[in-house]
C-alpha cells in the first residue's frame, strides 16, 4: 500500500506544479506595461525660472580662488560650503549659519573631530569638524542635534558654523583629520 500512495502523491505534486506553471504564464501575459514605472503626475510640473536655474548652477561651482584638489571650501560672504572631491567636482554644496567669530581667509586643515559634544553656546551638537582657532575661539562646522540653525548671540564669541543635520552628516563623512579647508571672502 505504501507503494501506491507514493505514486498518488507524486501524481498530485506533478499536477500542482503544472497548474502553478499555467497560472504563472497567464499572469505574466496580463501584466500591465506600466507596472513598476512612475505614474504621470496629475498636477502640472513647475519649471524653474532661468534665474533660479542659473543660481542653482552657480552655487554648485566653488569660487575660482578656492584652490585645487580635494577640499572643503567655506565662503564668508555667501555663508556657503562646497565639498570638492579629488577630481575637482563638487560633491555637495549647502548654506550654513556662521558663528560670531570668523576664521581668517586662508588655507587650513581639519585638526580634530567630535561625534557629539555641547557647543560653546550650550546647544548639544554632533559631527563637529574643527579647523581653526582665532584668539582662543575654536572654529569648526557642526550640526545641532535638534536640527536648529539659529542666529548666534552677537554678545557671545562662538566659533560653531552651523549646518543642517543632513549636511553635517555629509561633512563628517567627507572631512576627516587632515582634509584641506579653504576659507574665501
Amino acid at each position: 500500500m505504501a507503494r501506491s500512495s507514493s505514486g498518488f502523491v507524486a501524481g498530485l505534486t506533478a499536477a500542482a506544479i503544472a497548474a502553478v506553471g499555467f497560472l504563472a504564464v497567464q499572469a505574466a501575459a496580463n501584466v500591465p506595461d506600466t507596472l513598476g514605472k512612475a505614474e504621470p503626475s496629475a498636477s502640472p510640473t513647475v519649471s524653474q525660472s532661468p534665474t533660479e536655474s542659473a543660481k542653482k548652477k552657480e552655487s554648485a561651482t566653488p569660487p575660482e580662488d578656492s584652490g585645487t584638489g580635494e577640499r572643503v571650501v567655506y565662503s564668508l560672504e555667501d555663508d556657503r560650503v562646497w565639498l570638492i572631491g579629488a577630481d575637482g567636482e563638487t560633491k555637495r554644496t549647502f548654506k550654513v549659519t556662521p558663528s560670531t567669530v570668523d576664521p581668517e581667509v586662508g588655507t587650513y586643515s581639519v585638526t580634530s573631530r567630535s561625534s557629539a559634544v555641547t557647543g560653546s553656546d550650550g546647544v548639544p551638537i554632533e559631527h563637529v569638524v574643527r579647523f581653526a582657532d582665532v584668539d582662543g575661539v575654536v572654529i569648526g562646522f557642526s550640526a545641532a542635534v535638534d536640527g536648529s540653525t539659529p542666529t548666534p548671540d552677537p554678545e557671545r564669541q562662538t566659533g560653531g558654523i552651523r549646518e543642517s543635520r543632513e549636511d553635517g552628516n555629509a561633512m563628517w563623512t567627507f572631512a576627516t583629520v587632515g582634509t584641506k579647508v579653504v576659507v574665501v571672502p
